[in-house]
């Protein structure tokens, strides 16, 4: 009786609109409280061993690498670069828009970052060149949705620490997918473009690409470095995390010289601000999550799933509907820590590796950034754009129809996921 009425009270404080942290946080220390046999100090314990990770210690550095690369130019070398390799097909800067979106999310590895700086210059380029606004915002929302899959990715670190899995098999899990994701949405973008009567873009000279691409030079070297060193050892991802940092002043200051010491600390102080809302809560979460297994929900919910059925495809779907639902009403990193503890058991039983559905997962609720009522990549681009959010959610909604194509591929055929990682780090 007590854990359903705290498990109400999150479901009400969050259609309220309190921040997600509060909105777990009160519900669990209702419980602690009126449980009554609980020390109030275990409270404490719990919720600050969340953040307590040396893992953990990614994000900030992500978080901070994504805001000096906004600031600092690179994406607008990006930008210029990618629009003279692919602005000439058919839906022009539609594929710019995508292929941008790979190349920095090999840089930050979070969607706020890519819709919030990347998506800024995508939604100006093509307004500036008369792109339909509903195409236009459409596409920027769907393709931010790449950061968090292909690596380095934030998301996956949090759901590493959660699951207990490896960070860098991960990573290395997240890379077809979010190739998939890129090539399906540029499928799409070439049948619509005669609907939306997307121009096309000139031809670059050999000269033309050449040149933009020595001035985007050192823009592209970040995912090199960041993944090769991963990949091969040189660094653990908390450590690229910090080179990515680094190296992003290096280029801000020193070879583009486009960041000045007031945007230094703008960008400093919204990572600080970002990650104490991110590290909030990651503790209101752990504690809920604990909560969650002393009343043993995980291992109830495992019975009854595996009661109703045993079948692996009935019960990967059922959780990839139940996500997809949450997603729509949960932010990203409070999902992670409460519904991983339930559902990895069930699938663990099932033979399902934990970084297949680490990545299953993380998509489910990248999808959800895209839908109402509260995806939050839909709030960062109806600000950028000055567009209603009603307006910029349904021109999204066609856009996650490839997502979804590839959701269900990577359900399907597990391999997808897991070859690169077995190649790189052994079965």
């Amino acid at each position: 009786m007590l854990l359903t009425l705290v498990i109400i009270s999150l479901f009400v404080l969050l259609i309220v609109g309190l921040p997600v942290s509060i909105a777990i946080g009160l519900p669990s220390l209702l419980y602690i409280i009126v449980e009554g046999t609980i020390p109030s100090f275990t409270a404490i314990q719990r919720m600050v061993s969340g953040p307590n990770s040396y893992t953990l210690l990614a994000i900030p550095f992500f978080i901070f690498a994504g805001n000096l690369m906004n600031t600092g130019g690179v994406t607008t070398r990006i930008f210029n670069f990618t629009s003279t390799l692919v602005g000439r097909f058919k839906g022009g800067l539609g594929h710019v828009n995508v292929v941008a979106s790979i190349i920095f999310a090999g840089m930050s590895g979070a969607a706020i970052a890519d819709a919030g700086g990347l998506g800024a210059v995508e939604i100006k380029a093509m307004r500036d060149e008369g792109y339909d606004e509903a195409f236009t915002v459409g596409i920027t929302a769907s393709s931010s949705t790449i950061g968090p899959i292909i690596p380095p990715s934030m998301t996956m670190v949090i759901y590493a620490v959660v699951a207990q899995a490896s960070v860098g098999r991960l990573f290395a899990a997240g890379l077809v997918p979010g190739f998939l994701m890129g090539i399906s949405l540029m499928f799409l973008i070439y049948f619509l473009a005669d609907k939306y009567k997307c121009p096309i873009g000139k031809k670059s000279s050999l000269t033309e690409i050449w040149k933009s691409f020595k001035s985007a030079f050192f823009s592209l070297l970040t995912p090199v470095i960041i993944i090769g060193g991963i990949f091969s050892g040189i660094f653990t991802p908390t450590e690229a995390a910090a080179v990515a940092s680094f190296y992003a002043i290096i280029l801000g200051f020193f070879i583009y010289r486009e960041m000045n010491w007031k945007s230094f600390y703008q960008a400093a102080k919204e990572s600080m601000l970002t990650t104490v809302s991110i590290m909030f809560i990651v503790a209101s979460a752990m504690l809920f999550a604990w909560i969650l297994a002393r009343e043993q929900v995980p291992q109830t919910v495992a019975s009854m799933i595996l009661q109703w059925t045993d079948n692996y495809y009935i019960i990967l779907f059922s959780i990839n509907i139940l996500l997809l639902i949450v997603g729509c009403f949960m932010e990203t990193v409070a999902a992670i820590n409460i519904l991983v503890p339930v559902f990895l058991p069930i699938l663990t039983e099932l033979g399902v590796s934990p970084v297949q559905f680490g990545v299953i997962m993380i998509l489910n609720l990248m999808i959800g950034l895209l839908t109402p009522p509260f995806g939050s990549v839909l709030f960062v681009l109806s600000s950028i754009a000055k567009t209603p959010f009603e307006r910029v959610a349904k021109a999204t909604a066609i856009f996650i129809i490839p997502l979804i194509v590839v959701l269900i591929l990577i359900v399907l055929f597990p391999q997808l996921t897991l070859f690169i990682p077995n190649v790189v780090f052994g079965p």
